[in-house]
């Protein structure tokens, strides 16, 4: 595990992704976002620890939507937490997520990694980018000019120099750094017990739409992308369900929200540069000092990282994580199966688990009616 320059701008590659979730359920339900950001940030330390590559930790995507678009109560919150563990759990042990994982075959799984990466992308462009008008756009111009000159350098990494330009940029039109001292609160996470009934409530509510998503992206998408940049590590369906399982049951208990691991996080660690679990363990120590340093107000410190740069970020996540699918070019039948499956999770609603169910059913339909595997099939 290395902790040099690069495994510091890796760091970065996927805070467009996890920040603006965070921020956004604290603000939505009342959540304490020191907890959020200390659990937040040991989670990923100890990942970075156990899988020695920059394996992500995100807050889960289907659980983040309904929390900020319905204003879930933090006690639900919590109960969901612990429902998706117990979930997971039973899943991963009974070999439910292994059955799974033999089942779908990859041109599904590249679909379903083709359809996050262009959503990635979209989001940044459509949103992120135009947030603050015009200067903003420049802000974000700026940043993927640098990304395009000094992307795979391992002196000066592009992301140090987007996060740069982000701070200055916020410091210069959006903060007043006086105001930054005023922030400290520092605070502890304190022991929550979610009751019968708000895990129960959380299992229906938001359980029940991100299990499917989870087991498409964050267990078959994230093993496939691990295999393609650390084949020489033995990342396994089997042990991020345990670990998945392991985090939404410790989380809660002391103010966390609901985690996964995710292909586009790990894709974009590594296209800024980390080779190691050095990156999450870097990023997870500044989660967990903001959290700890800055309490309930560690969501302020988020205006220290301007949506445009973000957004910048997200676009180089979006696209490391969707070309994975030119494998598919020489092989129409996966590629348009492939196609079909992205444009399903982009599309329907719960399009992952629609997508990964139809799309692996086509499959086995194609494979079984002309006797030879679809990669062969005209």
């Amino acid at each position: 595990m290395r902790l040099d320059r690069n495994e510091l701008a890796g760091a970065f590659g996927d805070v467009g992704t996890s920040l603006p979730l965070l921020v956004g359920m604290i603000a939505a339900s009342g959540l304490d976002g020191g907890s959020v950001f200390a659990l937040f940030g040991v989670l990923q330390i100890a990942t970075g620890v156990a899988y020695g590559i920059p394996m992500p930790v995100q807050p889960l995507k289907a659980v983040a939507v309904l929390v900020i678009t319905q204003r879930i109560a933090p006690g639900v919150i919590a109960g969901a937490g612990v429902a998706i563990g117990i979930a997971m759990l039973l899943l991963t042990a009974t070999g439910a997520t292994q059955w799974i994982a033999r089942t779908v075959p990859r041109s599904v799984v590249r679909g379903l990694q083709l359809g996050l990466g262009l959503q990635l992308a979209a989001l940044a462009i459509v949103d992120y980018m135009p947030s603050d008008g015009v200067r903003g756009l420049g802000l974000a111009l700026l940043s993927l000019i640098a990304i395009a000159i000094l992307l795979g350098n391992r002196r000066i990494p592009p992301a140090l120099i987007v996060v740069a330009l982000g701070v200055a940029y916020a410091f210069a039109f959006l903060v007043d750094a006086r105001d930054v001292t005023g922030w400290i609160q520092p605070a502890i996470p304190t022991l929550r017990v979610p009751s019968a009934g708000e895990i129960a409530t959380g299992f229906l509510v938001l359980a029940l739409p991100q299990v499917p998503l989870s087991l498409g992206n964050s267990l078959l998408a994230t093993r496939q992308v691990a295999h393609d940049l650390y084949p020489e590590r033995d990342v396994t369906v089997r042990g991020l369900g345990f670990t998945y399982a392991a985090m939404n049951l410790v989380a809660p208990w002391l103010g966390g929200v609901p985690v996964c691991h995710g292909s586009g996080g790990l894709a974009g660690h590594h296209a800024f540069g980390a080779r190691t679990g050095g990156s999450p363990v870097i990023i997870g120590i500044v989660y967990l000092v903001a959290g700890l340093l800055f309490g309930a107000g560690a969501s302020r410190l988020t205006s220290l990282f301007p949506l445009p740069a973000l957004g910048a970020l997200l676009v180089v996540e979006g696209i490391a994580l969707a070309r994975f699918s030119q494998e598919l070019v020489p092989r129409r039948g996966e590629l348009l199966l492939a196609l079909a499956v992205a444009l399903a999770a982009i599309a329907l609603p719960y399009g992952y688990a629609v997508g990964m169910v139809l799309g692996t059913m086509v499959w086995h339909l194609v494979t079984t009616l002309h006797g030879r595997p679809l990669a062969h099939t005209p």
